[in-house]
């Protein structure tokens, strides 16, 4: 099953696709169980792939999973494997306004929305997640949660760091009002640490991560993700995709290629995105994949919003429902 199947009428949906942190031992597992759709899309991957990703996912062990070479493409299929479950139950899907993923969850995006085939889609995720991690293993990156202020100080203390010491910090993800991810290297994440300290924040958490995604540390190997991206086939989505860094919504497959490498080094503006989807009328949020943290971020930004996170079978059948009232 190479696309999917969407609907003519359009409703005030939106498709939303986790990042790495979602990925966890026995994810997929309970669809694979009930949906044969969901156990042969991993199958899939793992011949894809050339491994037991779907074992990874299942059993772990746990710090191979988390590896950013395998969380990418194991959070890819899960994402994958939930929207099928969900198109073997209706038919067809219902074909939303907007497509958005939280990073990695871009390329999941792409692939629900028909613009990347599955295979190129794990393929690219693979490689990119390879390539974070050559970059990580030469830098002394960090990240650290910043809970408590607005985007708008945290951008200006960060800025204030980098122009005072010539380390590297900056905004990685604006997740939700009150909830960012700074990254950079250890000197500049510290110094902006200890000034969003000073400023009021209500608490500040350095991630378990050696990587400073999203951060101009990305940048060593940005070229060579720029020639995987361009070797891929990128089409029009059928719906379009509302960028994590400019929160426009793309349908050019130039611009799309170009978003995809700009995320690398650029900011996750997840808040933004979604008021996109809101502003545009959107009221309706459904996240495939494990976890649902996409769906607990979204009541911080929307909170009238209707929210499903299609993680598991209980997942799947509340979203049945939810569309089988509409008919």
């Amino acid at each position: 099953m190479s696309t999917f199947s969407y609907g003519e009428a359009q409703y005030p949906l939106v498709f939303i696709f986790p990042g790495q942190g979602s990925q966890h031992i026995g994810m997929v597992q309970a669809l694979a169980t009930q949906y044969a759709v969901a156990r042969e899309t991993m199958q899939e991957a793992d011949e894809i792939l050339g491994f037991r990703l779907s074992q990874l996912c299942y059993e772990g062990p746990g710090l191979e999973l988390t590896s950013t070479i395998n969380a990418q493409p194991a959070l890819l299929a899960g994402s994958i494997a939930a929207l099928r479950a969900l198109q073997g139950e209706l038919g067809k899907l219902p074909r939303p306004m907007f497509f958005a993923g939280h990073s990695l969850g871009e390329y999941s995006a792409l692939v629900a929305a028909n613009s990347i085939d599955f295979a190129d889609g794990l393929r690219l995720v693979r490689e990119r997640g390879r390539l974070m991690a050559e970059a990580g293993d030469k830098t002394n990156g960090k990240m650290a949660a910043v809970l408590g202020l607005d985007e708008e100080t945290v951008a200006e203390i960060c800025a204030g760091v980098m122009a005072e010491s010539g380390a590297l910090v900056q905004i990685a993800n604006d997740n939700c009002p009150g909830q960012l991810v700074i990254s950079g290297d250890q000197a500049g994440v510290d110094l902006a640490m200890d000034a969003l300290q000073k400023v009021g924040a209500r608490k500040i958490v350095p991630l378990e991560v050696s990587i400073a995604s999203h951060s101009p540390l990305m940048a060593p190997v940005a070229e060579q993700l720029r020639s995987a991206i361009g070797a891929t086939s990128i089409r029009p989505p059928i719906s379009p995709l509302v960028a994590n860094t400019t929160t426009q919504p793309l349908t050019d497959p130039i611009e799309i290629a170009a978003e995809l490498t700009a995320q690398l080094t650029g900011s996750v503006r997840w808040t933004g995105s979604m008021r996109r989807c809101l502003e545009a009328g959107a009221n309706l949020f459904v996240e495939f994949g494990p976890g649902n943290v996409l769906t607990g971020l979204m009541k911080r930004i929307g909170r009238d919003t209707e929210r499903f996170s299609v993680a598991d079978p209980v997942g799947v059948e509340a979203v049945v429902e939810r569309f089988r009232e509409d008919k």
